[in-house]
């Protein structure tokens, strides 16, 4: 009679957690944009906010293209996806945050086309171009407080870059 051996195989799954994953908690959801954030990590922030707020299958977020979550240049309040594993369309909304880091993730991809480093300008560069011309063409700090809705002139001087002591005498120069 022949002995039969055995060969004693580990499970693939052992000492793993397999089934459901456990939902992240809020406090984890903002370690991880903050952190994301810190590293500059526009593209992976903003794959991480849809992913919180659409809920779609990993297969069907790394298949998200940039026109997929908005509408020309701007981001939408909402999409439509049509899901890969079941073909059926799902809607989601798209939180403040999420939003942001889809924007920062396409000036990002606007300023990298043209060659400065991306990691000086953000989504506040382009809110901030339109005042820094009018200003340097007007100097006028009142109507540029108007227009960026600040309460205060020194929220506008701040915003500029400029020094208080050039704000105060063009002030001084400047007939009331």
């Amino acid at each position: 009679m022949e002995a039969t051996s055995t060969c004693h195989r580990e499970p693939w799954n052992k000492g793993k957690l397999v089934g459901q994953k456990t939902p992240f908690r809020l406090k984890e959801i903002w370690a991880i944009r903050v952190r994301l954030q810190l590293q500059g990590r526009v593209r992976d922030l903003a794959l991480f906010n849809l992913g919180i707020d659409s809920k779609l299958r990993a297969c069907d977020l790394v298949q998200l293209r940039v026109r997929d979550v908005s509408n020309g240049e701007r981001v939408a309040a909402r999409a439509k996806v049509m899901q890969q594993k079941t073909g059926q369309p799902v809607q989601f909304e798209m939180t403040g945050p999420t939003r942001l880091a889809v924007a920062a993730r396409i000036v990002d991809g606007w300023v990298e086309e043209i060659g400065p480093d991306s990691a000086t300008y953000g989504t506040h560069s382009m809110r901030r171009t339109k005042a820094s011309l009018i200003y340097r063409r007007t100097k006028n700090l009142r109507a540029l407080q108007l227009l960026l809705g600040h309460s205060k002139l020194e929220s506008t001087v701040r915003f500029l870059g400029i020094e208080v002591e050039d704000a105060l005498e063009l002030a001084d120069q400047t007939d009331a």
